[in-house]
């Protein structure tokens, strides 16, 4: 067996028993099996589940299950307990609040925490200037919600969204997105008028051209191609875009891409719509990913980390654009008291620390990831900002032929071991944990996922 280097004995020494994954029985567990099987019977089969975890309780980055497994969480319920399971603020803001005023309906009705929320919101949000900000339930609703907006104050029909995207499964949202045909397959027509175009992947550049040579042409390909042949720009309300790519593979762009598309609109009058549903709320290590590329959008959607797992999402805006008319838009669950309580509790804790802490940690899980490339046959790429870092793995180097099923059974040994991780695009593993996260808990997850890679790749995690 390999000797421990310095660096690998110095971060075994620094943990505690409570870092590490505790597993009690084989997984699933007895209970586990036994609750897997009433989800078969009772609930709709459309949910996708990687691994047969039941969580019973969960405390920062860790989650226990039914069965007393314990499991280090690098997937943070999909990017959205940013503070944690639990965090003891968080629940004494929801406890308080709920204790106090559970609904009210801002749709028909004031009170004070809607207004605290929005004037923070407002004043977190990129950009000078007066801001207005509207509350739905999720991030596929605050899509919704900015697309109805874009056309009403535009008074146009169109809107340019990118391959590989995913903005949420509502019909408005789900036309946008364009991650995988499982999820559009059966539902159409869906809303007319949205085009796609390919994002800024530079390490799968479906122009073939180098980054230092292409002139951002994922980007301006709207302006000379798209604008030149079908789309009129007069008719185009929106550009939507993740200025970090989710579901689509954790893809982080150049930041000229965003810059250019900034541009366009401004040219075109178009407006220019950030989707920070999973790579806002201090998960890159600032508020919004769109700051890392200092481009102000005209609107801003936020959601998941934004109440650290309670229902909230936000479309934030320039005052002079959210200016339809009463009625014209409302929920009435959207702003309710105990998601806000929960939401202004988890901006405070994000200010104050976890922010900088995904900052930090960032930087470090990439440093223990940049040699993966080098030293794992399966990976072909490395990227991500903050704790928003995705792992690509390929069947060859030279092909970047997609290793789907390696990926698949990547998390599926994860698990196994302890660790809780989920995939994105066809073949890339997505880490996310909570912004808590530390550097004795990154350096068990590396090591995990260091093992099952190897496993893989040696031919010993066959089906």
């Amino acid at each position: 067996m390999r000797a421990k280097t310095k660096a690998a004995t110095k971060r075994s020494a620094s943990r505690s028993s409570d870092d590490a994954p505790l597993l009690r029985t084989r997984l699933p567990g007895p209970q586990a099996r036994r609750i897997v099987e009433q989800d078969n019977r009772y609930i709709s089969p459309s949910y996708t589940r990687s691994y047969p975890l039941v969580a019973k309780r969960g405390r920062g980055a860790l989650v226990e299950d039914v069965d007393g497994n314990r499991f280090l969480d690098f997937s943070a319920g999909i990017a959205v307990v940013a503070t944690g399971h639990c965090h003891p603020r968080v629940v004494r803001a929801i406890r308080a609040q709920a204790a106090e005023l559970i609904h009210m309906s801002g749709t028909d009705f004031y009170y004070p925490s809607l207004v605290t929320l929005a004037r923070k919101l407002a004043e977190l949000a990129p950009g000078a200037g007066p801001k207005r900000v509207y509350f739905g339930n999720s991030g596929a609703e605050a899509i919704e919600a900015a697309m109805k907006l874009a056309r009403i104050y535009t008074g146009r029909d169109k809107f340019i969204a990118f391959t590989n995207a995913f903005h949420g499964r509502t019909y408005g949202a789900l036309s946008l997105t364009a991650s995988r045909p499982v999820q559009r397959r059966g539902f159409g027509p869906l809303l007319p008028g949205v085009i796609h175009v390919p994002y800024a992947n530079c390490y799968r550049c479906v122009y073939n051209l180098k980054p230092e040579d292409c002139g951002m042409y994922c980007a301006r390909i709207i302006e000379e191609q798209l604008f030149r042949t079908s789309v009129p720009s007069d008719e185009v309300a929106a550009i939507f875009v993740e200025p970090i790519q989710g579901e689509g593979g954790y893809v982080v762009p150049p930041p000229e891409f965003l810059r250019e598309l900034r541009r366009i609109c401004d040219r075109h009058g178009i407006l220019l719509v950030a989707d920070e549903i999973q790579c806002g709320m201090g998960r890159t290590g600032k508020m919004w990913a769109c700051e890392h590329s200092g481009v102000v959008p005209d609107i801003l959607c936020a959601a998941k980390g934004i109440a650290s797992g309670l229902p909230l999402g936000a479309t934030i805006s320039r005052a002079e654009i959210m200016s339809w008319p009463p009625g014209a838009h409302a929920s009435t669950f959207g702003g309710n008291p105990v998601a806000i309580a929960a939401a202004l509790a988890t901006i405070e804790l994000l200010e104050e620390k976890y922010m900088a802490n995904a900052a930090r940690m960032g930087i470090y899980l990439m440093e223990r990831l940049r040699e993966w490339p080098a030293r794992h046959p399966l990976v072909g790429d490395v990227r991500g900002q903050g704790l928003m870092v995705g792992i690509e793995l390929v069947k060859d180097r030279k092909t970047k032929a997609y290793a789907t099923e390696e990926r698949n059974r990547l998390v599926q040994l994860a698990f196994e071991k302890g660790l809780l991780v989920l995939g994105c695009g066809l073949s890339t593993l997505r880490l996310m944990p909570p912004l808590v996260i530390s550097r004795a808990r990154i350096d068990i997850a590396v090591e995990i996922l260091d093992q099952c890679l190897t496993r893989i790749e040696r031919g010993g995690a066959k089906h």
